[in-house]
């Protein structure tokens, strides 16, 4: 019965501090009857290093559709060892559109670090993302969501990508940060750098 299904998590809160920033809450999530997503049932935060709070709260619906498919095959699916965190989270921000795309990609990045994923396998990912993800314009690059009344007013408009991601580019790119071990900068230059 798909009602009973529940993914996984528990009901305690972990908190894990580091470098990368802290994770408050796990996720309980619970299978829905499509088959393809779930519903979180306990809140998810995780605070930045620069302090910004990122909320996947309970009700969320994800479904690892922020991660493009392809690069499931590197990393495992997007709900499997220590992206799950990064992953619900990138999800729900993806939906929201309420921040740029890039601050998004970074909180994937430094999650998956807090999580305990190495500097490879984040840094690849993260270029990855970059550079193949479902981008969006935001109103005003950095600025805090415009609410009224507890409704969001500005959003993100959606940037068609056509850019099916390239398995040879993302095996250079990760050659590239295994030998340079280059910075976030450095990294969204060269998939800037590479994009159409």
């Amino acid at each position: 019965d798909d009602e009973q299904a529940e993914v996984s998590g528990d009901e305690r809160s972990v908190s894990v501090e580091s470098k990368w920033g802290s994770f408050n809450g796990q996720p309980v999530t619970k299978w829905n009857p499509d088959g393809r997503t779930m519903t979180l049932l306990t809140e998810l935060r995780y605070t930045d290093p620069q302090g910004f709070v990122w909320l996947a709260p309970i009700g969320s619906v994800v479904d690892g559709a922020s991660i493009p498919r392809y690069l499931w095959s590197i990393m495992g699916g997007p709900f499997e060892g220590k992206y799950r965190n990064a992953s619900v989270l990138h999800d729900v921000a993806y939906g929201d559109h309420n921040r740029p795309w890039q601050d998004c990609d970074r909180m994937f990045y430094y999650a998956m670090r807090c999580s305990g994923v190495s500097a490879i396998e984040a840094k690849t990912m993260f270029y990855a993302l970059y550079r193949f993800g479902h981008h969006w314009k935001f109103p005003i690059r950095r600025a805090k969501p415009v609410k009224y009344e507890g409704a969001l007013v500005a959003r993100g408009e959606e940037i068609p990508r056509a850019i099916p991601v390239n398995p040879a580019e993302v095996s250079e790119a990760r050659e590239w940060i295994s030998d340079s071990d280059p910075t976030l900068e450095q990294i969204e230059q060269r998939a800037n750098v590479e994009s159409p």
